[in-house]
Formats: C-alpha cells, sequence, structure tokens
C-alpha cells in the first residue's frame, strides 16, 4: 500500500507551483514592456525577488519560459470562450466566437504572437503544452460543426478567416475594434460559401472537340 505524501512535501510544491505562476505572469509584463524576444532572464529574476541562477530551479532555459508561456497563454483563451453564452442560433454562435478571438488577439499582442506566430527563433511547444492549444481547437471546431461545417476543407479555410481577421487587427489597430467589427461578416460570407459550394455540382469536364470526332486507331496485330 502506498502511503500519502508528506504534508511538508505538499507544501514545498505549492509554493514551487505558486512562484512559477508567479515568475510568467511577471514574463508577461515584460514581454509588453520590452518585445517578446527581448525578455530578460536577469531583469526577470529581479522582479520576482531571485538570483538569476535561481531562476533555473523553475524553468531550465529560455525556451521553457516560452512553452509555460504558450501553455498559459492557450489557457487564458480557453478561459474566455468558455464563458461565451449558449445561443439557439449556431450561427449567431460562431460569429460571437470569432469576435472574442478577435478582441482577444488585439487586447495583448505578444501573447497572440507566442500563441499564433513563429516569431521566437527555435521555439517549439511541447507535447504538453500543445495539448492546450489542442483543447482550444477543439471548442472551436465543436463550434463549427453546430454551423454544419465539417469538411477539413472548410475548418481549414475558417481557420485562414480568422487568422486574416486577428492578424489585420494586431497589425493595424491593436487595442481597438476595426475588425472586431467586420468578423460578422466575414463570417456571414464564409458560411455563405460554405453553402453554395455544398449545393453547386462539381463541373463536368467536356471532352476535347478533337476527342469527339476522332476516329479510334486500329492497331494491327503483329504478324
Amino acid at each position: 500500500m502506498t502511503s500519502a505524501p508528506a504534508p511538508t512535501t505538499d507544501r514545498r510544491r505549492q509554493r514551487h507551483l505558486a512562484k512559477r505562476a508567479t515568475i510568467v505572469a511577471e514574463a508577461w509584463t515584460l514581454a509588453q514592456r520590452d518585445g517578446l524576444a527581448a525578455i530578460s532572464l536577469r531583469d526577470l529574476a529581479d522582479q520576482v525577488g531571485l538570483r538569476q541562477p535561481s531562476l533555473y530551479a523553475y524553468f531550465d532555459s529560455k525556451l521553457a519560459l516560452y512553452d509555460t508561456m504558450f501553455a498559459d497563454g492557450n489557457r487564458q483563451l480557453i478561459d474566455v470562450v468558455s464563458k461565451l453564452p449558449e445561443r439557439d442560433d449556431p450561427h449567431a454562435a460562431l460569429i460571437e466566437f470569432v469576435e472574442e478571438l478577435t478582441r482577444f488577439a488585439a487586447a495583448d499582442t505578444v501573447r497572440h504572437q507566442l500563441l499564433f506566430q513563429r516569431t521566437i527563433p527555435g521555439f517549439e511547444p511541447s507535447t504538453e503544452s500543445y495539448a492546450v492549444a489542442e483543447e482550444f481547437y477543439d471548442i472551436g471546431q465543436q463550434r463549427l460543426a453546430a454551423a454544419g461545417v465539417e469538411d477539413p476543407g472548410d475548418v481549414d479555410l475558417f481557420t485562414a478567416v480568422v487568422s486574416g481577421l486577428t492578424h489585420q487587427q494586431v497589425a493595424n489597430d491593436p487595442g481597438g475594434d476595426r475588425w472586431v467589427r467586420l468578423s460578422g461578416q466575414a463570417v456571414a460570407m464564409y458560411l455563405a460559401e460554405v453553402a453554395r459550394t455544398r449545393t453547386t455540382p462539381a463541373p463536368s469536364r467536356k471532352p476535347r472537340a478533337e476527342q469527339l470526332t476522332k476516329q479510334p486507331t486500329t492497331r494491327r496485330t503483329p504478324t
């Protein structure tokens, strides 16, 4: 029979996790001030009351810090979209979902860069952190399925539409709502196109004129 962990061990782990959370929160603050790639581990250690070597007890590299920030940013996104109210109209719910994604992107440019743009050379999220991103992706697929969109190609097109809206918002109107206000129109156009391609049969390929008139060639049998 396995004995329960000692209370002292539990408290030590809780303190460790709490300190990690503090470090991540301060890392976001520094990223917003200096830029995502310019986070200084020395400055970060100073801000959280540690010496720089002690920081490695929590993150063994700067890429490990980015990995934890990646998971944290996706958890923030999941929290935001999970609070959206239920709608009887799945199309209206999908529009609201995209509007919220665009607002989320505009609210924090560096977070958007880490989650959706490859701005850090050499950074690839770990399996554990990417699983959080996939959890968000599953929420999006559920919204699409409720609106009648399940074809993989249509899903890919949806991600392209949303990426365009969010990237434009971040690049050209950070903190504003210019592309948030266009989200409803963009989603309506997307859904109309998906519906149109379902009902329009693919054009048949007509044979060329010479194929219609040319007589088949008789192949001689070798003697």
